[in-house]
């Protein structure tokens, strides 16, 4: 057996050794300590998240299989839609629709009106144009502050589910209890994504730090006060110097949202189609859509 021994300077030995480590594929070092600070940003920030959107007994699952791809795509891509629509009625278009609802958003194409809901389009569109920079900052903060934390646990289908049921309920509801009013804003959404996520905080208190829950609960319970206290001064009190709209969409997106937003939301580790409360919650929703449809066609005052 014969053994052979290596002469050569050890300085010279570590100089070549990293010499064919670079030659191979490079010093690796750099990308493994980028991709590890990459993926402990990503579980800081999904550990986060799993604290304000999930009870205790569900967060280990979704620590495991959670990732920062996708991105939350359907709350973002909503968000710029509706902030393009605002600038370009506030900018391009010759009024001021900075403070208040003008005459040209009321005659936009999207816009809920009373007197133009044959065009059904209108129903859902309408959460695109907002009445001043008031109503879309607000409406911007919650959407986003909830919306994304939300799509991070449950995904864009789920989470887009949830907020167009708000806008549509929102739509049909002011419908029937303001018909002779429009619409505008993407309350109905955003209600709905509150309405689901405040069910989930007051169902799952007792398995959350008390303090952080009830924090939860005020914060929402504080953001609808002020925000509804708002609408109803400006749908009755408010001087008209602009078309006035209805204040029903917070009503009928805060309802979808805690039937069904709750339902979905509640609902991350197993399938909804299996679950009867989604089911109960889509044909209760689905009964009231006909019922605003056949009213709309044969009841309404509307002109």
């Amino acid at each position: 057996m014969s053994t052979e021994v290596d002469f050569r300077d050890p300085e010279n030995v570590e100089e070549e050794e990293e010499e064919e480590e670079e030659e191979e594929g490079g010093d690796g070092t750099g990308d493994e300590e980028g991709g590890s600070k990459a993926c402990s940003w990503c579980h800081r920030l999904h550990l986060s998240v799993s604290k304000w959107m999930l009870p205790p007994h569900a967060r280990d699952r979704y620590l495991e299989r959670a990732n920062c791809l996708p991105p939350p795509i359907f709350i973002i891509l909503v968000s710029i839609a509706e902030i393009s629509v605002f600038i370009y009625y506030a900018v391009w278009k010759p009024q001021k629709q900075w403070i208040t609802l003008g005459d040209g958003v009321w005659n936009s194409p999207f816009i809920y009106r009373p007197d133009k809901r044959e065009e059904a389009w209108r129903f859902i569109s309408y959460m695109l144009v907002h009445a001043g920079i008031q109503h879309i900052v607000g409406n911007m903060f919650m959407q986003l502050l909830l919306g994304i934390p939300l799509e991070l646990v449950h995904k864009g289908l789920r989470v887009g589910l949830v907020y167009l049921s708000g806008v549509i309920a929102g739509s049909l509801a002011s419908s029937i209890f303001d018909p002779t009013l429009g619409l505008v804003g993407a309350s109905g959404g955003v209600y709905a994504l509150m309405g689901g996520y405040f069910m989930n905080a007051v169902v799952n208190f007792k398995e959350m730090i008390p303090l952080f829950g009830i924090f939860r609960i005020i914060f929402i319970v504080l953001v609808v006060s002020i925000d509804v206290g708002f609408a109803l001064w400006r749908r009755f009190w408010a001087p008209t110097s602009g078309h006035s709209v209805s204040f029903v969409a917070h009503i009928g997106g805060g309802l979808a949202g805690i039937t069904i937003g709750y339902t979905v939301f509640s609902s991350y580790s197993a399938s909804l189609i299996k679950d009867p409360r989604f089911w109960v919650c889509i044909l209760a929703y689905l009964a009231c859509v006909v019922f605003a449809v056949l009213f709309n066609i044969f009841l309404s005052p509307a002109q």
